[in-house]
């Protein structure tokens, strides 16, 4: 699987209609008008995101590996 930093997740989230609801220290936390979800991106730098977290949120958000 291809690694992604939280920032390049943030702007793929904003493509698919999330938009950015607040910052919390590192966290960015975005939602989406029709869906009760919250979905909160841990942005530290460029470092690059864990697998496990990742593909929660792909999955949560409907993202495909292709996406990335």
């Amino acid at each position: 699987m291809k690694t992604v930093s939280g920032k390049d997740l943030c702007k793929l989230l904003e493509k698919k209609g999330w938009f950015l609801k607040k910052i919390n220290g590192s966290h960015h936390i975005y939602t989406k008008k029709d869906r009760i979800e919250r979905i909160s991106i841990p942005v530290h730098g460029n470092k690059d995101m864990k697998t496990g977290l990742l593909k929660s949120i792909m999955k949560i958000v409907g993202l495909e590996e292709e996406d990335l």
